[in-house]
């Protein structure tokens, strides 16, 4: 592995951990066994480096995206299997972290910003096209502006006014307002199919 490669891991890993805030070059290099000279090398500060780590996460995000729909059956295996990648990301964080990168890196938050703007509002357009497409999605649906919901709810799971992390698990609040959509747009064909993925026996 690369030496940037071991930094940005490294960074990962406690950022993950304990948010972004909280640690520092310091602490970052004792957890790599490394010096803050070598990591200075490649970053001059730790905003820079939060900023290449936060690049560095949805780039390799968008890779598992499209390795999904790439390798789905249809629209809402699609979903189902975004769901566990989100669940398995989302469990592995803190979820301060997000706090921290909107108070405190905005340069870091603007490139998340970006990402959901471009690239996840055009995966779930697609998949809303596909999904009416084959008659798993109602007919009347309007894909910008349910489009445009999903990306919202995005951001409200991470509304800690209205998700406290005392009373709330962000991988539950995630599951359950991606679940909602679902069901939301589904016809009665898809409600069975997504029935069928969740393993469910129930009266439509």
């Amino acid at each position: 592995m690369l030496t940037e490669e071991k930094i940005l891991y490294g960074a990962r890993d406690l950022v993950f951990r304990y948010g972004i805030k909280s640690i520092t070059m310091d602490d970052i290099a004792k957890h790599l066994g490394m010096s803050k000279k070598t990591i200075y090398t490649y970053y001059s500060e730790k905003d820079k480096l939060i900023t290449k780590l936060v690049e560095f996460l949805l780039h390799q995000n968008g890779c598992n995206l499209d390795q999904i729909v790439l390798q789905s059956n249809d629209p809402i295996h699609e979903i189902m299997e975004t769901m566990k990648m989100m669940a398995s990301t989302f469990s592995k964080m803190n979820p301060i972290l997000f706090h921290d990168m909107m108070k405190y890196y905005p340069e870091a938050y603007q490139k998340f910003r970006e990402f959901k703007e471009k690239k996840i509002i055009n995966l779930i357009e697609n998949n809303l096209k596909k999904g009416r497409d084959m008659h798993l999605y109602r007919s009347d649906i309007n894909i910008k502006i349910l489009a445009r919901l999903r990306l919202e709810e995005l951001d409200l799971a991470i509304n800690f006014d209205v998700f406290p992390t005392d009373k709330f698990n962000l991988v539950e609040v995630h599951v359950q307002l991606l679940d909602h959509f679902l069901h939301g747009v589904c016809t009665l064909k898809g409600h069975k199919l997504l029935n069928k993925y969740k393993e469910l026996n129930e009266e439509e």
